[in-house]
């Protein structure tokens, strides 16, 4: 898109923004009232959005950290070589310290383009941080009556959580604009969003540079089937005992991680059990925990446990199946996942089948 395009495109968001009712966005005062007691009520129905077909307008969004123009332009050359136009606001380039723009600008942009009847699929452009904090913004009986597929990864598992919890929309863990496109990531985009069948098999990719040097490795042996939730350990650490937090009952946790040593790795996990929260769940799968080991020039680096050390101590003696370094999370090789989808994880097989289509 140049830069005539671009300026055109901005006022024309504008615009539509500015038509858009206030009720758009939840009232403060009636989540500042709700019973705490509600925060753990029944999942919602879980409802599925309109699979994307080429043509498609998807709209781009900033929920977390600001982006570059520069950031931009890629997530717009990325969606327009899928065969997708692409829309977005004057918002997305918004910055305000880290963020992309205030929480109310951030979660007005959002709500827009569920609002909006053209956009039929909404692509974060990035994660970095700052979607839990518009959490309680978000409007999900909007969400839940303009149900359209959302994507991205990292901090955005924040809107994973709270968009399934309080609206039942199956949402995506997957490249968000900036990702790399590759053949692989590719594929499996489109076999989850746009050309589903009724089962569908993923297996790990067996090349790329972000091979992890553990390789997939079976922790517990064993076969379950579950709806699959999840995302990056550290923000669904971070949403524990909040109204936005899942049920790990019966569910297949899906886990991934950048930049924390073992120790913090150990820290996330023994909160996970101490919490009860995987008590009851029916298998873990974990992508690439990518740059988690201890820096050679740490004091502590022939001390400390490794990564794998950490996964067996804390995992290892479950009795669900558990499976580390599957294609997703900081890789360039990626899932796309579906968040509340049925699915089976064969953990000895380091595999995970799709029991029912994730978009209608």
């Amino acid at each position: 898109m140049n830069r005539k395009k671009f300026i055109t495109s901005l006022s024309i968001a504008s615009v539509g923004a500015a038509t858009l009712p206030y009720s758009i966005l939840a009232k403060p005062s009636r989540l500042q009232e709700q019973n705490p007691e509600s925060f753990f009520k029944d999942e919602p129905a879980v409802i599925k959005p309109s699979r994307l077909k080429t043509g498609d307008k998807l709209a781009i969004v900033a929920p977390g950290s600001y982006i570059s123009e520069k950031e931009l332009q890629d997530s717009i050359k990325n969606l327009n070589e899928l065969g997708f136009e692409t829309t977005y606001s004057d918002k997305v380039l918004l910055q305000d310290g880290y963020f992309a723009g205030s929480d109310k600008d951030r979660a007005e942009d959002l709500m827009e383009k569920f609002y909006d009847k053209t956009v039929k699929g909404i692509v974060c452009a990035r994660g970095g941080y700052g979607c839990a904090r518009i959490l309680p913004m978000l409007n999900y009986d909007v969400i839940r009556a303009n149900p359209k597929v959302l994507i991205g990864y990292s901090d955005i598992t924040a809107l994973l959580y709270g968009i399934y919890q309080k609206a039942g929309l199956i949402t995506f863990h997957g490249p968000v604009g900036t990702s790399t496109f590759n053949d692989y990531s590719v594929d499996n985009f489109k076999r989850v969003l746009m050309y589903p069948e009724r089962t569908e098999l993923f297996t790990n990719s067996t090349s790329g540079e972000d091979k992890n040097v553990y390789g997939v490795t079976t922790i517990v042996k064993g076969k379950r089937k579950g709806r699959l939730v999840g995302g990056n350990l550290s923000i669904m650490v971070s949403l524990i005992g909040t109204e936005y937090d899942v049920d790990y009952s019966n569910k297949i946790i899906f886990i991934e991680e950048v930049g924390e040593e073992p120790y913090r790795i150990d820290r996330m996990l023994t909160q996970l059990i101490e919490a009860e929260k995987i008590k009851y769940a029916s298998g873990i799968m974990m992508g690439v925990f990518k740059n988690c080991e201890v820096k050679e020039n740490d004091p502590s680096y022939g001390k400390s446990f490794n990564l794998m050390e950490v996964l067996q101590d804390r995992l290892g003696k479950l009795k669900i199946p558990v499976v580390y370094g599957m294609s997703f999370g900081h890789v360039t090789d990626k899932f796309t996942i579906p968040f509340g989808a049925l699915a089976e994880l064969d953990s000895e097989k380091q595999t995970f089948t799709l029991l029912e289509k994730a978009v209608k």
